[in-house]
């Protein structure tokens, strides 16, 4: 303990000193050479506050087994918490194998004599000592843990089973106090070590829209971003608009041609996709044209007035196609395209060519990802003088790192880029410009949306779907759904509304949410909208369900805290007891999610909590009628667990951009 403080206390002055230099680096004025020193010190100084962490939650822990309980709080994981109960058994029994990672797994058995979660690291302890040439059976190690292990309100007891199992039963007295902070004090988010998160995601390209492609990049950005949010890190969401290139070239000087008065009239592009084909046309038939259309890209690039004014046009056509679409899906994004790294591609150039990590070839310049020069090596300059998207992402991550001070960058890219990421994120490595014992960098990929067909989703022309296009479809088969059962008949105009829209745009978003991101999924209006199985439907549906239960009961339950001073949750009946586990499992599933990055957990998670409530709402009434149909009982606990279900499928929906209503 003792020597924890101690390394504690040199951390923090360490971190006093580096915060005043990072300081410095933050002020500095853009351009301004700094002293490589103190960028360095910057780095340091962000792994010192991982290790503060780190040594806090040591230091908690060994001050909660000095006081011979394991505390416990509301942001507490499972998993976690157990991990810190066995590991401290561990640390006791065996102080030798103290730094054993310990081994907690959930029980999957449906039955309750095997407990609810499972210490497995007796076996693994049992060879570490025979290879001291100590014999001890792996279950006399279990027997050993058991005692060794501190009180938990989170454990009702421990029981050894099998070869060396140590099973860990929870405790309802624990599990109903939970609860009823969730009710007192909303959904909180587990404990996690706060970072500073850039997220890009989304990334269209100005002059042509949205299509089926950028859905998956933009549903899945979204949400990584507010499950991060929600674990508190702070997040940066970037749009990495493809808003600069040759193309522009062409675009301009067909602008010019179309609406030669355009500097002084905003041109009436109603189709911006159109224009785009024509100039393609053009470009590619006409070489006075194509000549021209080089000029203009020479122009832009050189900051000329009058063609900065038509690129930024044009851009801005696409701007109000591409926020419309962000609007209906609920998007949240902040621009930055390509155009922004400009400067600092220069900057970025030098940088490598001073490092000496350039080298000439074929009049390019290029740059290997590593030492062993194998693979693809990063064209840094073309033989034209000209950038290129290796460019433009060395610039980028720079200038996530060093001007952002992001310590984890995330891209939301398809699979078909995981080769040009993991070479860029190797080149920063060895540029020095990502430290890997500091920064997390992540390219969070994803497959292609399929046809019925099985074949690449496209139009019946072979059109690549536009994106408006299939918000527009969902809308339609939606409402056809609704109509069907009957809800234009009970629900006011705007409530019709409101039901069609959760549907529509929450089975799209769901639909592709709940695949492993990594496969292909087939995209099927019929299976999305289906109200069985694991579908936006049936959670949506189970939601407001479980809402209408409270409001039907006879009684106000708007004011839960003051509910709450005079009724306690019982945990009973069988259902009563696995709907509230399943419920405390939120956190162990939010930080999964979180660190492999991957969202079909927590569809998962809640397919898990509507079937489970399903099935405790069958078995246990919440309300007693009378064969007349008048309420006779309201059973308040039950209610109360009613609410704990709603408030957790509602943080979760929002986690995965789904909007529930009261009313389908």
């Amino acid at each position: 303990m003792s020597e924890l403080n101690m390394e504690l206390k040199k951390l923090r002055e360490l971190e006093l000193k580096t915060q005043g230099l990072a300081a410095r680096i933050q002020t500095a004025k853009n351009g301004e050479q700094l002293d490589v020193d103190l960028v360095q010190l910057q780095i340091e100084n962000k792994k010192l506050k991982n290790r503060l962490f780190i040594l806090k939650k040591s230091i908690a822990e060994e001050s909660n087994a000095a006081g011979g309980a394991a505390k416990l709080k509301d942001s507490s994981s499972i998993t976690e918490h157990l991990e810190s109960v066995f590991g401290q058994a561990i640390a006791s029994a065996f102080p030798e194998f103290r730094d054993t990672p310990v081994i907690i797994a959930p029980v999957n058995s449906t039955s309750a004599k095997f407990g609810d979660y499972q210490c497995n690291n007796a076996m693994g302890l049992s060879k570490k000592l025979k290879e001291k040439g100590i014999s001890k059976a792996p279950r006399d190690i279990a027997t050993e843990l058991k005692g060794h292990c501190p009180p938990s309100p989170l454990i009702e007891k421990l029981e050894i089973a099998g070869a060396g199992f140590v099973n860990v039963f929870l405790s309802k007295d624990y599990a109903a106090s939970a609860l009823s902070n969730l009710l007192r004090n909303g959904v909180s988010p587990p404990e996690v070590n706060k970072r500073r998160v850039l997220v890009d995601f989304s990334s269209p390209n100005i002059a042509k829209q949205m299509h089926v492609g950028h859905l998956r990049s933009t549903i899945i950005g979204e949400s990584l971003c507010r499950l991060l949010e929600f674990l508190q890190h702070d997040v940066i969401r970037i749009n990495h608009l493809g808003d600069w290139g040759t193309q522009f070239g062409m675009l301009i000087a067909h602008l010019e041609d179309r609406f030669p008065n355009y500097l002084n009239e905003s041109p009436p592009i109603s189709d911006l996709q159109l224009f785009y084909k024509e100039s393609k046309k053009r470009f590619d038939e006409d070489e006075e044209f194509k000549k021209r259309a080089y000029s203009r890209v020479v122009s832009l690039q050189k900051g000329v007035p009058n063609s900065i004014k038509a690129w930024e046009l044009i851009c801005n056509v696409s701007r109000k196609e591409f926020q419309t679409i962000y609007e209906r899906l609920d998007i949240s994004i902040k621009e930055r395209g390509e155009s922004f790294y400009q400067s600092r591609m220069l900057s970025v150039v030098e940088y490598l060519r001073g490092k000496g990590l350039l080298e000439a070839d074929e009049g390019r310049e290029i740059m290997w990802p590593d030492d062993t020069k194998t693979g693809i090596p990063l064209t840094i300059v073309k033989s034209d003088g000209g950038f290129t998207y290796d460019t433009s992402d060395m610039a980028a991550i720079r200038h996530r790192v060093e001007e952002e001070l992001c310590d984890w960058i995330i891209y939301v890219v398809d699979s078909g880029q995981s080769t040009h990421f993991n070479t860029i994120f190797k080149a920063a490595e060895r540029s020095a410009i990502l430290n890997p014992l500091t920064h997390r960098v992540d390219h969070v990929q994803f497959g292609v949306v399929l046809g019925e067909d099985g074949k690449k989703f496209k139009t019946r022309s072979g059109d690549t779907v536009k994106l408006a296009d299939l918000l527009d479809e969902g809308m339609k088969r939606s409402l056809l759904q609704l109509e069907s059962r009957g809800r234009d008949k009970v629900l006011t105009p705007q409530e019709l509304k409101d039901a069609q829209e959760s549907l529509a745009y929450g089975c799209i978003k769901y639909s592709d949410l709940c695949h492993n991101r990594i496969s292909d999924y087939i995209f099927s209006f019929d299976k999305m909208l289906e109200d069985r199985g694991n579908t936006a439907v049936y959670l949506l549906y189970t939601y407001t369900r479980i809402c209408s239960i409270a409001r039907n009961c006879g009684e106000d339950f708007s004011n839960l805290p003051e509910i709450l001073k005079m009724t306690n949750i019982v945990l009973a009946h069988e259902k009563e007891w696995k709907l509230a586990k399943t419920l405390l499992k939120l956190h162990d599933i939010l930080i999964k999610c979180s660190r492999e990055l991957f969202l079909h957990f927590l569809c998962e998670f809640c397919f898990e909590v509507c079937t489970v409530f399903t099935e405790f709402y069958d078995s246990c009434y919440c309300i007693e009628k009378n064969k007349q149909g008048d309420i006779i009982a309201v059973n308040h606990s039950r209610i109360l667990l009613c609410e704990a279900t709603a408030a957790v499928l509602r943080q979760c929906f929002y986690i995965l951009g789904l909007k529930p209503v009261s009313k389908m």
